[in-house]
C-alpha cells in the first residue's frame, strides 16, 4: 500500500458511501484513498490499527502511521481536503467527547436514517486506483 491517507469506510451505508462520493468529488488532488470496511484491504487496515474489523462502527482516518477515528477523523480528512474546509478547525473547541457523543448517535442510527445499499460502494472506471479492494 502506498503512503497517501486511507479512508476506511461502511460501504453499504447510504450517508458513508455519500461521504466517500462528497470526498473524491473536492478531492482535486487524488490525496485519499478509501477502503470499504468489508473489503480484505480494509479488514487488514482495521487490524492493522488495533481496530477490531467485526466491531467497526466508525469512519477510520489512516494517514503518516497515525490513526483518527469518530469526530477526529473526519475533522482531519476536512482539514486535510484543504481549501474552505479547514473552517472545521474549529469544531476541535468543542470537547472531545461532546463531538464524539454526536458523531456516535449519528453512527449508531445512520442504517435507519440514511438507509443501506445491496452491496459496497465500487469505484469507477475514472476512480478505481484510490480504491483499496
Amino acid at each position: 500500500m502506498d503512503k497517501l491517507p486511507v479512508i476506511l469506510f461502511d460501504g453499504i451505508c447510504n450517508l458513508c458511501c455519500g461521504w466517500v462520493q462528497f470526498l473524491i468529488r473536492r478531492d482535486k488532488k487524488a490525496l485519499f484513498r478509501f477502503a470499504s470496511i468489508q473489503s480484505a484491504a480494509g479488514k487488514h487496515l482495521l487490524a492493522s490499527a488495533g481496530l477490531n474489523p467485526a466491531q467497526a462502527e466508525t469512519i477510520v482516518y489512516v494517514r503518516n502511521k497515525e490513526v483518527y477515528i469518530e469526530s477526529a477523523a473526519v475533522l482531519e480528512i476536512l482539514n486535510d481536503l484543504g481549501g474552505m474546509w479547514r473552517i472545521s478547525k474549529v469544531f476541535k473547541l468543542i470537547p472531545k467527547a461532546v463531538r464524539n457523543s454526536t458523531y456516535q448517535f449519528i453512527a449508531q442510527n445512520r442504517y435507519r436514517i440514511f438507509g443501506t445499499r445491496s452491496s459496497c460502494l465500487m469505484p469507477t472506471p475514472g476512480n478505481e486506483k484510490r480504491f483499496l479492494l
